[in-house]
């Protein structure tokens, strides 16, 4: 009887031991389930697409974690004036003024998680100007290239004057182009050219753009350093 009492006592302990090791890891369990934080919302992308003037903009946000359908609003700053940010996300418009702005977003998802992100939103330079091929001394000449580009929704009425200039400040036109720049033109070649006197020489490059509906103007400049020709009279 003592042996079977032993028995007995030590399979009640079993017992006991087990159903505590049971309670303790279902306690962590619960407590591991609570401690885990709720599905964060957060927003992508980190930066926008610049804008360019008078065009049609359009960009979607994006948001993941928590319960769609989301809901998006500018909670500080504003975005340039002539585009906006709807609810679903959509960043839409046509900018009607240069520069950029600073502006904040938040999105809430259906249960009222929410998040916030900073953003600036640029427009691109209305009128630029690039070298396509620097102007250069070749022989008793100067030549060179340069590339223009109209960023915006609207015709520019382009004029380009490229003047070499001596060392007694002596100007002499060696290019010269009136035309209309076409909406949306990127990188349109402009060669210039023509025979000097020998002299060290600086080349100035002017672009001008006139928007008539507007009535603004843009400028773009481009100079080189001494350019030195050395043959002719």
């Amino acid at each position: 009887m003592k042996k079977i009492t032993r028995a007995y006592n030590f399979g009640m302990s079993s017992v006991r031991s087990v159903a505590f090791v049971g309670l303790v890891l279902g306690s962590l369990h619960v407590w591991a389930q609570q401690a885990q934080p709720a599905d964060a919302v957060s927003i992508a992308p980190a930066k926008l697409p610049k804008a360019s003037l008078w065009n049609h903009y359009l960009f979607q946000l994006q948001a993941s974690g928590g319960v769609p359908p989301y809901h998006w609003r500018v909670v500080r700053g504003s975005l340039p004036r002539g585009i906006s940010l709807q609810q679903n996300g959509e960043v839409a418009g046509a900018a009607e003024e240069q520069g950029q702005e600073d502006f904040t977003v938040a999105v809430t998802e259906q249960t009222g998680k929410a998040q916030q992100q900073n953003f600036t939103l640029s427009i691109e330079a209305p009128l630029s100007a690039a070298w396509s091929r620097k102007a250069e001394v070749n022989g008793q000449r100067i030549d060179g290239t340069i590339k223009v580009s109209n960023t915006t929704g609207r015709d520019f009425d382009l004029t380009l004057v490229v003047l070499a200039v001596n060392d007694i400040g002596r100007a002499t036109a060696i290019g010269y182009q009136r035309f209309s720049l076409r909406a949306s033109t990127r990188d349109q070649e402009l060669p210039f050219g023509d025979t000097l006197p020998r002299g060290n020489y600086t080349v100035n490059v002017d672009v001008v753009g006139e928007e008539p509906q507007s009535n603004m103007i843009f400028r773009s400049r481009l100079v080189t350093g001494n350019e030195a020709v050395t043959q002719g009279p």
